[in-house]
């Protein structure tokens, strides 16, 4: 019996060998993203404020952001990353099997995408929360009211679920209109296809702005989840995830001790408060068990910003931002009443 049980370990051990592709490769992650160059980070199809195309073919926005970061900490170079657009449907497998190195795209941490999917959630980015949009001139004014409706939904996503949840426990008797690509979703519903479409609040605030008539479009005060919006790295290599859980946590960090890009220089040449010289390299030895430089959050801060900066410039009232204000929203700082907050960086 024992030896059954060996061979049975042995063939389970070897089918996740398997599943895990080039994961099962001596080499740890952060040696292969060095010697390629360059960081394979993942988004997904434009979407304001997270992730979209400016018109030189750029990407940008709050999760690009976040993929730049890790590239700043890793090489010391922002630049250094290939963005991979890969769709709903696709993402986590195109991350447990190496094709990525990271995930950034609005993917909601939940227990099971964490535990069955053979990829691991780190801190939030942006805690977001489902809704629906209705035109004006429905005279719908609560998601309760959508009883019997078609609504618009993005397949492969918690939005689905969400959706038939809701319209069960309501006894609304919803029909999901279910569609790959969000734009062909946003489309069929401004075509009159669905009487509402949903999705996340801050995905959806961002396609309104892209409507034709905007103000003929609005959110319902409903929250149907909870969503938080985390970046993603296959399971099972701890150095990696903590280079790229860290590098979340020194954007929180840096905004919270109120270090900037324009002023990131200057706080390292004058600054007395231990806390800051630690993050930023000059003093103590943060970055061994990383196994970056001693600049790595440095780097990060006066590459890409601090969180703060980075909300106001793409989700905020930026010039690229789509508007949502942060003031008394879970994603402030946590003194400010928020849920963002980063650990000790001692």
């Amino acid at each position: 019996m024992k030896r059954k049980s060996q061979i049975v370990t042995l063939a389970a051990l070897s089918t996740v060998a398997v599943m895990g592709a080039s994961v099962a490769s001596a080499e740890s992650t952060l040696e292969i993203v060095k010697e390629r160059g360059n960081l394979r980070c993942q988004v997904g199809p434009p979407s304001a404020g997270y992730y979209n195309l400016d018109s030189e073919g750029v990407w940008y926005g709050l999760d690009v952001a976040m993929c730049k970061a890790v590239a700043a900490a890793v090489f010391g170079d922002a630049t250094k990353v290939e963005i991979q657009s890969v769709s709903s449907q696709a993402r986590f497998t195109a991350l447990a099997n190496g094709e990525s190195d990271m995930l950034s795209r609005t993917a909601t941490w939940t227990l099971s995408r964490d535990t069955q999917l053979g990829i691991d959630f780190l801190p939030p980015n942006f805690y977001d929360g489902q809704g629906f949009t209705v035109r004006r001139d429905s005279g719908i004014t609560s998601a309760l009211e959508l009883k019997g409706a078609k609504v618009c939904v993005t397949t492969g996503t918690t939005n689905e679920l969400n959706l038939t949840d809701f319209s069960r426990t309501n006894d609304l008797g919803i029909s999901n209109v279910t569609f790959e690509d969000f734009n062909v979703r946003d489309d069929t519903y401004l075509n009159g296809g669905c009487d509402a479409v949903t999705g996340d609040k801050s995905s959806m605030a961002g396609n309104i702005a892209s409507f034709p008539v905007p103000s003929d479009h609005m959110i319902l005060p409903e929250t149907l989840s909870k969503e938080p919006l985390a970046p993603a790295v296959r399971h099972g290599d701890n150095q990696w995830a903590d280079i790229v859980r860290w590098s979340v946590f020194a954007l929180i960090n840096a905004e919270e001790l109120g270090i900037t890009q324009a002023n990131v220089d200057e706080m390292l040449a004058t600054s007395t408060d231990p806390n800051v010289l630690r993050m930023m390299g000059a003093e103590g030895n943060l970055n061994e068990g990383l196994g970056l430089e001693p600049d790595w959050a440095y780097n990060i801060i006066k590459q890409v910003g601090n969180y703060g900066e980075l909300y106001e410039a793409y989700m905020g009232g930026g010039e690229l931002g789509i508007g949502i204000d942060r003031a008394g929203t879970l994603n402030a700082l946590w003194t400010d009443g928020g849920l963002m907050y980063s650990p000790p960086m001692r």
